[in-house]
């Protein structure tokens, strides 16, 4: 990928050949390759760049100044755009390379990489933290069912320790029945006895 940018070299406009000379001298410092694509001397290279630049991007007159800036085809920006990407440490991104590793663009997109692992790991977490509570509420729910069916049975089990059963009432009123029985055998027999004394 070859950036291209595309300057007057016999420009009147000192504006102009300050904008230019910053561009180059940016992207010499931090070499990075480019061409220089005169406009002045050059027929095809201003009727390329005028076709190639978007039209948003145009001014009002329709004819866009130098510098313009391209990666390829690609049309990347002016130099306010450049300026801006410059300031914001986006370069790279703004010319459409890959930032060379130890630039602060690296670190920045270390730094965003490391934000997202990050926050994949904490909503991992979370989310095991939601279902282990959930599980945890799930057994305190099975607990409480059991609780209650064993309290349920509870009274069962209390009203047959104080009431007794059908069986042992009837068994105890026989006894009872039996055991007056035997009295009276036995007081008519103390009875019998007592006249046979007497007597």
């Amino acid at each position: 990928m070859v950036i291209k940018v595309f300057v007057a070299t016999s420009s009147g406009s000192t504006a102009i050949k300050k904008k230019q000379q910053e561009v180059v001298g940016f992207l010499e410092a931090n070499k990075i390759d480019f061409q220089q694509m005169d406009i002045a001397g050059d027929e095809d290279n201003r009727k390329w760049m005028r076709e190639n630049v978007p039209g948003e991007k145009k001014p009002q007159n329709g004819i866009p100044l130098p510098p313009q800036i391209f990666n390829e085809e690609r049309y990347c920006g002016d130099f306010e755009s450049f300026f801006s990407a410059k300031e914001e440490n986006i370069i790279y991104s703004f010319l459409g390379l890959a930032p060379p590793p130890g630039t602060k663009e690296t670190e920045k997109s270390d730094t965003k990489e490391e934000k997202s692992d990050a926050v994949e790991e904490k909503s991992e977490a979370m989310e095991k933290s939601e279902a282990t509570e959930e599980k945890s509420e799930a057994v305190e729910e099975t607990e409480t069912h059991t609780e209650d069916r064993a309290d349920e049975g509870a009274p069962e089990e209390a009203q047959s320790d104080q009431a007794p059963s059908e069986d042992q009432q009837e068994n105890k009123e026989e006894h009872a029945v039996t055991g007056e029985e035997e009295k009276q055998e036995e007081g008519e027999g103390n009875e019998e006895v007592e006249e046979q004394e007497e007597s």
